[in-house]
C-alpha cells in the first residue's frame, strides 16, 4: 500500500518539505493559476501525485471549465471539492476525485453521505478527522476510500484514525510526511 499520509499544502514554504519525503500524495490548497503549472511539475518529477483543492487554489473558477482545464493544461491527478457537479466534471475529465465533507453536527454528516452516494467520488475526505466513531459511520456507509483530515497534531491521532477505519490521513504539518 502507498503511504497512509497525504501531505496537505497549504502554503508554498511547505513544498520544501515534500520533495523527498517518503508519501506518494499532495493535496495542493495554495499557489494560483499562474504558480500552478510549475508546482505540479515539481511534484510530478518527484513521483508524487497531485490534487488540487478546486476551492482554494486561486484563479480557478468552480465549474467544469477549470477542472477540464487543469487536468489537460497541467496533468493534475484529481481534485479535492465540497462541490457534487465538481465531481462530475472531474470523472468526465478523467482524472480522480475526493469530495470533502464536513461533519459539523449529525445533519452535517448524513448530507455528506447522501451527497457522496450521488455523486460517486472516487474517495471521501471527511473533516475534522479526530473522531473515531464517526470515521468508522462514514466508512461503513460511503463504500469509498475515506481521508481524514483536520485538526490532526499528534501522531497518536493518525494512528487512532487509521485504526478506526481510515485508508489516509491528510496532515499539513511536514514532520509527518518523512516518517513513513
Amino acid at each position: 500500500m502507498n503511504s497512509p499520509i497525504i501531505a496537505s499544502i497549504t502554503n508554498e514554504e511547505q513544498l520544501s518539505h515534500v520533495w523527498d519525503a517518503p508519501l506518494t500524495r499532495v493535496i495542493l490548497m495554495t499557489g494560483d493559476i499562474t504558480t500552478l503549472g510549475g508546482i505540479v511539475s515539481k511534484l510530478h518529477s518527484m513521483d508524487k501525485q497531485v490534487y488540487v483543492h478546486m476551492e482554494m487554489v486561486n484563479g480557478l473558477g468552480r465549474d467544469a471549465s477549470a477542472v477540464h482545464f487543469i487536468a489537460r493544461e497541467f496533468g493534475v491527478d484529481g481534485i479535492v471539492t465540497t462541490k457534487s457537479h465538481i465531481i462530475a466534471a472531474a470523472r468526465q475529465a478523467g482524472i480522480r476525485s475526493v469530495q470533502r465533507v464536513f461533519a459539523i453536527d449529525t445533519a452535517a454528516v448524513e448530507t455528506g453521505i447522501r451527497l457522496t452516494g450521488t455523486s460517486k467520488p472516487d474517495e471521501v475526505e471527511l473533516m475534522p478527522g479526530l473522531m473515531p466513531r464517526i470515521i468508522r459511520e462514514v466508512k461503513a456507509k460511503v463504500n469509498r476510500p475515506l481521508i481524514v483530515g483536520g485538526l490532526i497534531r499528534y501522531e497518536e491521532e493518525i494512528q487512532e484514525a487509521l485504526n478506526s477505519g481510515a485508508d489516509y490521513v491528510s496532515v499539513g504539518h511536514p514532520s509527518f510526511w518523512k516518517q513513513r
